[in-house]
């Protein structure tokens, strides 16, 4: 599968390590359209869709229902960890690659995008 890559236009701050590798990795792309690749956050596309087949990339910020554990709603961010994508919970609360994905799947697709990091901060908050 051929990366796919979305861009927002940040231009202050620093980025984070992960970051600046993938903005490394779309920063062609970005110049070739002759913009100004340092102005911009580049997030990954995660190779998921949500329960209505909207794509998930990292920096999206994701709601489910778990009837199971605690039977309450979630919220969380999508961010790369260590050697795949996770949601972040909470400060010290990651899931695992391995359950975004089954959680992604068509037969028991619980997960819908919310919004983003970038225009939907309050979402995480509370």
């Amino acid at each position: 599968m051929v990366p796919k890559f979305r861009a927002w236009y940040m231009p202050f701050g620093s980025k984070e390590p992960m970051q600046e590798m993938l903005h490394r990795r779309a920063s062609s792309i970005l110049s070739f359209a002759e913009m100004n690749p340092d102005a911009y956050i580049v997030e990954q596309f995660t190779g998921l869709k949500d329960k209505n087949g909207k794509e998930i990339y990292e920096g999206d910020i994701l709601a489910w229902h778990s009837n199971i554990y605690r039977k309450h709603d979630w919220v969380g961010l999508v961010l790369y960890r260590g050697a795949g994508f996770a949601v972040q919970e909470s400060d010290k609360s990651y899931s695992s690659p391995e359950w975004l994905d089954c959680a992604c799947r068509k037969d028991a697709n619980i997960i819908e995008v919310i919004g983003n990091i970038h225009e939907n901060p309050e979402l995480l908050k509370g």
